[in-house]
């Protein structure tokens, strides 16, 4: 690419899906935020407006900055990027407002420089953005954003990520109610050591549930999106979660569980149809409680980032 300036779609994405903490994340088409990355002739990376929300324009307390830094340092890249951010997805949100800034800097610079770097590699560069928000380089947020579709972290250190093609009726209904929870605070309520059943339960489910999805079985994929590990402790900390959880099962919703660290809450349906009564039926309980919140319905993103001019 010989333009020096992209506009880009920077998607949202859930983290987890239940059974998988830390490994599992997938992405979102219909939210997301948009950034604008041209070159420039200084050093280094520029952060030169964000809008949306106020956040770090310093580019060593920016995530966008911090992750394009670690790229730039990798390819001994002598020139710099300014960087124009749009925030659609709200921090705190859980459904990574981190990794699309993030992901969306290098994936951007990329792009700009004529694609000189993996996917593997941008993710690793993505993942410093991570550790500077939560405290911890993980991947389960950036990955998909930057593979596109369903991912598996199967490591972080070294880095190994699969990739997997969603299944075609496969749809994600996720709601934001307005309240935050910030991952580095949601990380440090959770157990650091579990019970040799716990584990082996949730391992049942997450092996099934990535067999249910490379299979397309919607059925096994119902059985499988459970969490007995996080979603117990995190749930708390979500008003209304239990009954929000049991109207999307009960409008048709295949499994439901909290993206991310919270608040938001996702749901996976068979068909745009049942995807869209389910997030009704999410959306009115919400209301019941007098929680303000936003709902969204969107197909699995099997491209990422795209963009758009």
């Amino acid at each position: 690419m010989s333009k020096d300036q992209i506009k880009i779609f920077c998607p949202a994405t859930i983290a987890n899906i239940s059974c998988g903490f830390d490994v599992l994340g997938l992405a979102l088409g219909t939210v997301g935020d948009e950034m604008v990355i041209r070159k420039m002739a200084q050093p280094g990376i520029k952060i030169s407006s964000i809008t949306g929300q106020d956040l770090p324009m310093e580019t060593e307390r920016n995530v966008a900055g911090v992750a394009g830094m670690a790229m730039l340092a990798a390819l001994k890249y002598t020139n710099g990027f300014e960087i124009e951010i749009t925030k659609k997805i709200k921090p705190g949100s859980g459904i990574g407002s981190s990794a699309a800034s993030a992901a969306g800097a290098v994936w951007g610079i990329n792009q700009l420089l004529g694609t000189p770097c993996s996917e593997h590699q941008l993710v690793e560069f993505a993942m410093e953005g991570e550790k500077l928000a939560s405290g911890s380089a993980h991947a389960d947020n950036v990955a998909p954003a930057i593979y596109g579709g369903i991912t598996l972290v199967r490591s972080s250190n070294p880095l190994d990520v699969v990739r997997i093609n969603p299944p075609s009726q496969l749809y994600a209904t996720v709601v934001h109610p307005h309240i935050e929870i910030k991952t580095s605070d949601s990380r440090k309520i959770l157990k650091t050591t579990i019970s040799l059943a716990d584990g082996i339960r949730q391992w049942g489910n997450l092996g099934a549930l990535v067999a249910g999805l490379f299979q397309e079985d919607y059925a096994l994929i119902s059985r499988s999106l459970e969490d007995h590990i996080i979603e117990p402790i995190r749930s708390i900390l979500i008003p209304g979660f239990e009954d929000i959880k049991s109207g999307a099962i009960a409008a048709g919703a295949l499994g439901c569980g909290i993206s991310g660290s919270g608040p938001s809450i996702f749901a996976l349906s068979k068909g745009k149809d049942t995807a869209n009564n389910v997030a009704k039926a999410m959306s009115g309980v919400l209301d019941k409680i007098e929680l303000n919140h936003d709902a969204y319905v969107s197909e699995i993103n099997t491209k990422g980032f795209r963009i758009l001019s």
